[in-house]
């Protein structure tokens, strides 16, 4: 594996206490990408950027984080380079926005420097570019979802790393909110030029957004590579069992899924009429 980009984990075996999740796992976050992990539930992707992240330590191998093991250097020095967006946030009751974006600041924190125009500055900027200034004063317990997961980017935003992971950052989102939070991050990495990492479970979200894109199955990487080159029919087929075409999406042309018909007409038809007799339709209509 090469050792040019920032963020990497070589030969890694993830487990939770005895369940192993994933062995010999390799991985490398291109720089400068947007990186999208895909994969059935349970196949180790949220247990991936957890241990990407430094907040699970692999049983084997290693994490490297610019070219060091991430688990030898100071948790701050960590968080001061590489920010999480974990995928059940909870904020505490009665906090306002402007107190939880703040709250991205604290790697920052020295023992004689608290607070500083400098953090000032870096709250006002990530609350401008998630769009929440104005929400500033409210408690994130009364925002909707969408609001609420724009604040908490806003707070990984305001701690300024270089590299950013998002688990899931669509969880419980309506579509409408799916696309505007997947719209803001590509913004990021388009203007910003940050390398984002982000969990998706929607595969055409994915293949959209991603410019490089992780396939796993069984805590192993399937395929990874440019959306366009790797996303096939036969992938989809390999790694989620799901039947299926790949044709280009008339809006931006890159990869979208299209599942195959679950069954046929007639098997339709058998399975209304079996839906019927259940429910004693089928007797009184022939009667």
């Amino acid at each position: 594996m090469s050792t040019g980009n920032r963020l990497r984990g070589e030969n890694l075996t993830l487990a939770y206490d005895d369940r192993t999740i994933a062995s010999g796992l390799d991985i490398e976050i291109p720089d400068g990408s947007f990186t999208v992990v895909i994969g059935p539930n349970a196949c180790g992707k949220s247990t991936l950027l957890r241990s990407l992240a430094r907040m699970l330590k692999p049983k084997a191998g290693h994490v490297f984080l610019d070219g060091r093991q991430i688990h030898s250097l100071p948790s701050k020095e960590v968080a001061r380079r590489l920010g999480l967006l974990p995928q059940t946030a909870t904020a505490p009751d009665g906090i306002t926005v402007a107190d939880l974006v703040a709250r991205g600041r604290f790697p920052h924190q020295k023992l004689l420097r608290q607070w500083s125009r400098e953090d000032e500055r870096a709250v006002d900027a990530a609350m401008a570019w998630t769009q929440v200034t104005e929400l500033a004063d409210r408690t994130v317990d009364e925002l909707s979802g969408g609001q609420r997961q724009r604040v908490w980017i806003a707070m990984a935003l305001a701690q300024e790393t270089p590299i950013l992971l998002l688990d899931e950052p669509t969880t419980y989102l309506d579509i409408a909110h799916q696309i505007e939070v997947l719209n803001l991050c590509a913004q990021l990495h388009e203007e910003q030029g940050r390398t984002m990492v982000a969990v998706l479970h929607d595969l055409n979200h994915a293949t959209r957004y991603a410019t490089h894109l992780v396939a796993l199955k069984a805590g192993r990487v399937v395929a990874q590579g440019d959306p366009a080159e790797v996303v096939t029919a036969e992938l989809i087929e390999e790694v989620f069992g799901l039947p299926c075409v790949v044709v280009p999406d008339p809006e931006t042309g890159t990869p979208l899924v299209v599942p195959r018909a679950r069954t046929s007409r007639l098997g339709r038809d058998s399975l209304a009429d079996v839906a019927g007799r259940g429910s004693g339709r089928g007797v009184r209509e022939s009667a």
